[in-house]
């Protein structure tokens, strides 16, 4: 695995990140001590990628859903409950 200076790297970012891309990892090292490892991220496919809505349909929201608990709730807030 290569090791790059962190003068090297700031000069070369974008080669290097294309590097990674490639799946070639490397270190980025400061004054010869290995500092961090840069590696390409593998994302998730669109198969296991969640997106809204994916429940459309299969779920019903009574109309009063902004009213639900109401009476119990100003109860416990009058100290009734």
């Amino acid at each position: 695995m290569q090791t790059i200076d962190i003068h090297e790297a700031k000069i070369n970012l974008s080669r290097l990140i294309e590097t990674a891309v490639r799946g070639e990892s490397f270190i980025i090292a400061k004054v010869g001590k290995p500092l961090v490892k840069v590696s390409r991220l593998d994302g998730p496919n669109s198969s296991q990628v969640k997106r809204l809505g994916f429940m459309a349909g299969q779920i019903t929201v009574p109309d009063d859903f902004d009213q639900m608990g109401h009476a119990e709730i100003e109860g416990l807030f009058e100290g009734k409950h």
